[in-house]
């Protein structure tokens, strides 16, 4: 069995100069993008991520493999397996379904945003897909019962500072898209 790799802490973040890019251009794009984009985006990504987890062998998709780090990605998050890329989006979907139904609602959403708090279990197994469709169902019901996205309340995301819900549903989809090439590099590396 390969030995657990070091690697930075969750949430250390990225490194200063791709965290201004990346700040940057996730603002810019979520100000040019319609909500139909965003979420035929989050939709795409969604169905790429299932055909992913539905046609690799059960042995893989627990099995945690070492990537290069891709920009955008926290170095904490390069030892991952399938499933626990999933649960990942799981997890942060399902906490960003409340961010947009609060800031929706007039409500700025208790505590604050960490990456170091969305980070998968280790023990994570294939029964969590079905977890992580339901996140998904339940993010598209949120967003699409909304009137306007475009928020007056903001909350902050960690590396990208305040957002209003229309911000979040496309950056959700970015993160989807993002974890998605992760999952690639994974299945490349077996």
């Amino acid at each position: 069995m390969n030995p657990t790799p070091k690697l930075a802490a969750p949430g250390a973040g990225l490194p200063m100069i791709e965290r201004f890019f990346a700040n940057l251009m996730i603002h810019w794009k979520a100000k040019r993008t319609n909500r139909e984009a965003a979420a035929a985006t989050f939709a795409t990504e969604r169905d790429a991520i299932l055909k992913l987890l539905h046609t690799t062998p059960a042995e893989r998709l627990t099995t945690p493999v070492l990537i290069k780090r891709l920009r955008g990605l926290e170095d904490s998050s390069r030892h991952w397996s399938l499933v626990m890329t999933a649960d990942h989006l799981r997890i942060v979907n399902d906490q960003l379904t409340g961010v947009i139904a609060s800031l929706c609602a007039g409500k700025i959403p208790p505590g604050v945003a960490s990456t170091a708090a969305v980070k998968p279990s280790q023990q994570v197994d294939a029964t969590m897909i079905a977890a992580f469709e339901k996140s998904c169902a339940d993010f598209e019901q949120t967003v699409s019962t909304q009137s306007d996205l475009q928020t007056s309340l903001k909350f902050p995301h960690p590396w990208f500072g305040p957002m209003n819900a229309a911000a979040w549903h496309f950056m959700t989809g970015f993160h989807m898209q993002l974890h998605r090439k992760q999952m690639e590099l994974i299945l490349a590396s077996f």
